[in-house]
């Protein structure tokens, strides 16, 4: 009598990863659908967090804010500034995947050794959170002059200022010349490289403690609840950057060569801190969770159901053959 056979197993290579095109264009289809669902939360954000003490208008909480702007400007307030987002959420998206994508292979690279073939490199925790600031780092240096105009925009004490995102544009080099667009790069960078570090090295833990998917819909259960989970852990490390970046880059132009109050970011975070209580730091974190927690879920989402459309477009090697 024959003993029975051993199953056989099958060893499933990786795909290969799509042209870079094709992960520029999910990014991109990614970041406007977030922007479009969620982009009133960043006004009443950005409102909250410009607020100080007994200056201007007072918001009591997210809800306050959002019936305070409805009744004193009008619905549409909250897409006030849409525009220079909305133009840099294409590039933004795609820079922070592409760049991921590329700082993890580069990371992987240096850890292993060209001894290890590609197919065999396994992310860690470790460079999962190196890549994702790596990536954020990245990201920061696209971001800037849209934030810059986003901000002045959103901004009460601005909206007689200027008549749309070219306006601001023109009066901001016209006052401080073409790097006045690069105002609050340093407040920026530390803003993308902590929300970064903390979105894609969540985003590889909390996948790995979720059970194993045995179908497509499930997998995108996982990306979604994963994403929003890393969106919140971003958005609870990075609150106090983007609370002085929206402050410095609010801020004008001190006259006569003085310095401004809050110029550097870990000085402004003291500054602050100091004056306003440890909580003013997290101002506007109400709005920017509800925002960018399930906002993480959709960009990631998105981005794998686009990729996975472009694979059956692009049909072998890109998908799997029987």
């Amino acid at each position: 009598m024959s003993s029975p056979k051993s199953p056989t197993v099958t060893n499933v290579a990786p795909l290969p990863p799509l042209p870079f095109v094709y992960q520029f264009a999910a990014g991109a289809i990614a970041g406007v659908t977030e922007i479009l669902c969620l982009y009133p939360l960043d006004v009443v954000k950005t409102r909250m967090q410009l607020q100080t003490k007994g200056v201007g208008e007072q918001y009591n909480g997210m809800v306050d804010a959002f019936r305070k702007i409805i009744k004193a400007e009008g619905f549409g307030r909250l897409y006030r500034g849409l525009a220079a987002p909305l133009m840099l959420e294409a590039p933004k998206r795609a820079v922070k995947f592409s760049a991921n994508d590329f700082w993890g292979k580069t990371y992987m690279g240096f850890a292993y050794g060209s001894a290890v073939p590609p197919s065999d490199r396994k992310m860690t925790q470790g460079l999962s959170v190196l890549t994702g600031c790596s990536a954020g780092a990245t990201e920061s240096f696209v971001v800037v002059p849209f934030e810059l105009v986003k901000i002045r925009l959103q901004d009460k004490a601005s909206a007689g200022l200027y008549s749309g995102p070219l306006d601001v544009v023109k009066k901001i080099v016209a006052a401080d010349g073409a790097l006045g667009m690069y105002k609050g790069f340093e407040s920026t960078f530390w803003r993308h490289l902590w929300w970064n570090g903390g979105y894609f090295g969540c985003i590889f833990q909390v996948r790995a403690l979720l059970p194993k998917p045995k179908s497509k819909a499930q997998e995108l259960g996982n990306n979604f609840v994963s994403g929003s989970i890393g969106g919140l852990v971003g958005t609870m490390l990075n609150t106090p950057f983007d609370v002085v970046k929206s402050r410095i880059q609010n801020s004008p132009t001190p006259a006569g060569g003085q310095a401004p109050k809050y110029n550097w970011t870990y000085p402004a975070l003291l500054t602050i801190a100091r004056e306003e209580g440890a909580a003013a730091l997290y101002k506007g974190f109400v709005p920017k969770v509800l925002r960018l927690a399930p906002g993480g879920g959709v960009l990631l989402l998105v981005v794998e159901v686009v990729l996975g459309s472009f694979r059956k477009i692009l049909g072998p090697p890109y998908v799997a053959t029987a």
